[in-house]
């Protein structure tokens, strides 16, 4: 009877270790699968699946004082978990209106600069972005050497795969700016996707860029594409490496047109991962 008992354990054990296995194997290829598109190989990516400050082999910061960049109200600080952080398999990017260093709002904006710089690819970031008057997140790049015209912006260009301004609710923007079309002048290359639930539902916010073309997509949406007139850097200075910027700004010229809510702090940008992907060798 005590053999029949161990017999039956046995057998029980077994099924239960191979249900197991056949489980933890479907779970690795489904992770595996989510990151595979089909003509497309996986370079570099930031899945977030640890705990603290963002990975510095991955991620440096901009470290500036409020008014930097396009009047800002916001101070950016490096290595502080207040403002970046990784917890709960997410990337935290927190404006807060605490004070800190004597400057009233304080966030950061991550970079890949010298960790991550590429010419061409596919950009895929998943993205939850923060509400309210005076928030402007944007996930977008700048070139990594500063080699054209004037060697100064927006000469070098610029890329915006996701901006949004808090006083303009559910309207995503995608850019390119460079020498002969920059906002300055009104004349941009843009688009505008109305995404409602953009502030309480992860979206994946995906740039396409070839030597003919970018395009800019919101999951499956494609709804800004810039074409290369082949006229000269003037018009199309994106064949170099460029890096990943991803920032959550307070106010300025364009954040904060219509002012800052004060009562919305702490606001986030949440980050479920980066994935940049080459066009896969025939």
């Amino acid at each position: 009877m005590i053999r029949k008992v161990f017999y039956f354990i046995s057998i029980l054990l077994t099924l239960f270790s191979t249900s197991c296995k056949s489980q933890s194997t479907e779970s690795n290829l489904n992770i595996q699968d989510s990151t595979s598109i089909a003509g497309w190989s996986l370079v570099w990516s930031d899945e977030f699946n640890y705990t603290g400050l963002p990975d510095s082999k991955k991620w440096g910061y901009d470290v500036a004082a409020p008014g930097w960049v396009n009047n800002e109200a916001q101070a950016y600080h490096e290595n502080r978990l207040e403002n970046s952080r990784v917890e709960n398999g997410k990337l935290i990017i927190e404006a807060r209106l605490d004070g800190y260093k004597n400057y009233p709002y304080s966030s950061a904006r991550l970079v890949t600069k010298n960790r991550g710089d590429w010419t061409y690819g596919r950009f895929e970031i998943r993205a939850k972005i923060p509400f309210g008057k005076g928030t402007w997140p944007a996930i977008w790049m700048l070139p990594t050497d500063w080699n054209l015209g004037n060697k100064g912006w927006p000469d070098n260009g610029e890329i915006d795969i996701m901006e949004h301004v808090g006083y303009d609710q559910g309207v995503i923007h995608g850019s390119t700016h460079c020498n002969k079309y920059v906002w300055t002048n009104g004349n941009q290359k843009t688009g505008t996707i109305n995404i409602p639930d953009c502030s309480s539902t992860f979206h994946n916010y995906i740039l396409e860029w070839s030597a003919t073309e970018i395009k800019v997509y919101v999951d499956g949406t494609l709804y800004f594409t810039n074409t290369n007139e082949n006229k000269g850097w003037q018009y199309w200075p994106f064949d170099k490496d460029f890096h990943l910027i991803l920032n959550l700004a307070i106010g300025g010229s364009w954040g904060g047109a219509q002012g800052i809510d004060n009562n919305i702090f702490p606001q986030r940008m949440e980050v479920e991962y980066v994935r940049v992907y080459k066009k896969a060798e025939k």
